[in-house]
């Protein structure tokens, strides 16, 4: 039995006693692939972090930035849930739905 291009090998029976589950694998990194950790802080500028030049002492966020990528060419918007879709989707937050904060009531 097919069910969204996967294949289920379990049984469904009248009772869960009587049925056998089949999850499909997770999807695992090859070998050898990186670690990858996105930091977004909201409303800090370059001027906050030391490792951007700033006069703020922020060691430990230097010490992640040494040892990584830093981006510097990120435009963000004035609220964070659109910033957020954008770096999510690589597309401007006008583009991907969402100019506005996702739980503005």
């Amino acid at each position: 039995m097919t069910w969204e291009g996967n294949r289920f090998d379990g049984t469904i029976g009248l009772t869960v006693e009587e049925s056998t589950p089949s999850w499909p694998e997770w999807p695992r990194p090859a070998e050898g692939q990186p670690n990858v950790l996105m930091i977004v802080l909201d409303d800090v500028g370059f001027a906050h972090l030391g490792c951007y030049g700033g006069s703020i002492d922020t060691p430990h966020m230097d010490r992640l930035a040494a040892g990584g990528l830093r981006c510097a060419n990120f435009h963000t918007t004035a609220m964070c849930s659109p910033t957020r879709s954008c770096l999510m989707t690589g597309r401007n937050h006008h583009e991907n739905g969402l100019g506005n904060i996702s739980e503005l009531a």
